[in-house]
């Protein structure tokens, strides 16, 4: 699969990365794995002559995590719920800070893309790397685990620790790039 030469800007029009969270804890009953939406979000790709990707940057903007949905909880995830989870992610869990990604390396093999880079997170940036699957349409997609205190990120609590949130989150992407 070729990319289409050239720079590319893709945001929410191509697609939502999402973010599951899931929870722990001997309150885990009360709490929600939660499903959440990346509503802003813009990455440019620059893509050689012959359809490899050079260079990946990518920005979401906190404040725009919508909580899409909760499960496995005792009650259905409430709107003052909703409000009330995006106010503690944006404040508690990432400080108001922006969430960035530069690519250093990237390789795309037999549909398989593989990108190495700096993730800022919460303030904090560090390595990281991930693989992601490459349609022929142009589609890609994949999962990313990621360990929220690498970043200095403390996963949220409740009733005295109690509940608490997985430090482990996944990031789901799943969006659409120019093809050739």
């Amino acid at each position: 699969m070729a990319l289409r030469p050239g720079t590319h800007t893709v945001g929410p029009d191509s697609g939502t990365p999402r973010v599951n969270t899931n929870r722990k804890g001997m309150a885990q009953k009360v709490g929600h794995d939660l499903i959440i939406d990346v509503g802003q979000w813009q990455a440019k790709i620059e893509v050689e002559e012959d359809g490899s990707p050079k260079a990946i940057t990518l920005e979401a903007d906190p404040r725009s995590l919508q909580v899409r949905d909760g499960q496995h909880g005792l009650k259905p995830v409430t709107d003052t719920d909703r409000a009330e989870i995006r106010s503690n992610i944006d404040a508690k869990i990432l400080g108001r800070q922006p969430i960035a990604f530069s690519s250093s390396a990237t390789e795309l093999a037999d549909g398989r893309l593989t990108v190495r880079g700096e993730l800022t997170m919460a303030g904090s940036t560090r390595p990281s790397s991930f693989e992601l699957d490459v349609a022929e349409d142009g589609r890609v997609s994949g999962l990313l685990a990621l360990t929220q205190s690498e970043w200095g990120v403390k996963p949220y609590r409740a009733f005295m620790g109690a509940l608490k949130v997985r430090d482990t989150v996944e990031v789901v992407l799943d969006v659409t790039l120019p093809t050739a």
